[in-house]
């Protein structure tokens, strides 16, 4: 079993306080507040961190998918778009977009938005975020 590590330090109170999260051995390492969470100030956010990793993790599913098929992708870019709302007074994560291209050479359209699909169900973020709506937005460059 793979283990995967990150850390996060806070200092101060809520609303004026500050931490920073790093992963990967110290190649990321990003500041976060308040205002960079639930405004729109400098800095990260544990949400966008969910949505980097969930977009890393589809478009690796789709290009191993793809591979498995017998096709062979040029390029695969993805973008998730991550929803916090508030459900019964809580901050929740409730919907997942993932807004994919890709260059695939011989593929039909029919074939990657199968493959697509099945790679937005198996990939294991996806799979990690079973209670969070996940829909996808496909689409095959020529």
């Amino acid at each position: 079993m793979q283990i995967r590590k990150a850390r996060a330090v806070w200092d101060g109170g809520l609303k004026e306080g500050s931490g920073r999260m790093s992963f990967g051995d110290g190649l990321f390492e990003g500041k976060y507040t308040w205002s960079s969470r639930f405004e729109e100030a400098d800095g990260t956010n544990p949400e966008e961190l969910i949505a980097a990793a969930h977009a890393g993790c589809f478009s690796m599913a789709l290009s191993s998918r793809l591979g498995k098929a017998g096709y062979i992708s040029k390029h695969i870019q993805t973008t998730a778009e991550l929803s916090l709302d508030t459900v019964q007074g809580e901050r929740t994560i409730t919907r997942i977009v993932l807004n994919t291209e890709a260059e695939v050479p011989g593929i039909d359209e029919s074939t990657f938005l199968e493959l697509a699909e099945k790679a937005k169900k198996t990939c294991p973020v996806s799979r990690a975020l079973g209670g969070v709506e996940i829909t996808l937005q496909a689409r095959l460059l020529r």
